[in-house]
């Protein structure tokens, strides 16, 4: 069983959240069994497209015979249908790029993982008094590691994970695991339209194992 505070476990001793979308049913399946295989066992699939629900929905699928111990989230909520849509799927946790108090209470009911999109200290606020167990800074790269240490001491015990515009480089992902964020979201970086496109698994693979690293050593 996979609850919130299993998936919130399984982010933050990862330390890094891979995410992506992508239309293609198999593609998809290929890229998180190259993650997986490179050490990911917790990643986030959004909510991007079309094909989004039912590509979701074949992936947990999978996970009922091979992958067992991967959680995998889905991400780009935004409104209650959604959020019942995809937990009716079988996400394990829920990532939205905003806040919205429905789809908070909601996802809690259910006992999982909400993880919502904040930018504004007011919007901080609000999640934080809605019982967010781990909040998405976003974009990430606009706000930066400094944003992060100015805030973090205004809501003391809260965990927060930067999304958008982290890189593949030591030095930003140690600066962001000093400023006191719990993990990094990485998208686009480490699954890239090209390796999506190309089918570039042996890529992925070795991306993946260097990120992985990187957030060992920098936090």
């Amino acid at each position: 069983m996979k609850t919130k505070e299993s998936s919130l476990k399984a982010i933050t001793d990862q330390g890094i959240l891979p995410l992506f979308y992508f239309e293609d049913a198999q593609v998809s399946l290929d890229i998180i069994r190259t993650l997986y295989k490179a050490g990911i066992r917790v990643l986030e699939y959004t909510n991007r497209g079309p094909a989004a629900l039912a590509n979701f929905s074949m992936l947990i699928e999978t996970l009922k015979t091979e992958m067992q111990d991967l959680y995998l989230g889905i991400g780009t909520i935004k409104t209650v249908k959604e959020a019942e849509d995809f937990i009716a799927a079988g996400a394990h946790f829920i990532v939205c790029p905003i806040v919205n108090p429905e789809v908070g209470e909601l996802v809690h009911s259910k006992g999982l993982l909400w993880i919502p999109g904040c930018f504004t200290p007011t919007e901080i606020n609000t999640a934080h008094q809605l019982k967010a167990g781990l909040i998405k800074l976003f974009p990430a790269n606009i706000l930066g590691p400094s944003y992060m240490s100015a805030i973090k001491d205004l809501f003391p015990g809260q965990l927060f994970i930067p999304t958008g515009g982290v890189e593949i480089e030591q030095r930003n992902i140690s600066d962001w695991f000093k400023s006191g964020v719990c993990a990094v979201g990485m998208g686009s970086k480490l699954i890239s339209k090209e390796i999506l496109e190309n089918k570039d698994y042996n890529e992925l693979d070795t991306l993946t194992r260097k990120t992985i690293d990187l957030v060992k050593s920098g936090r």
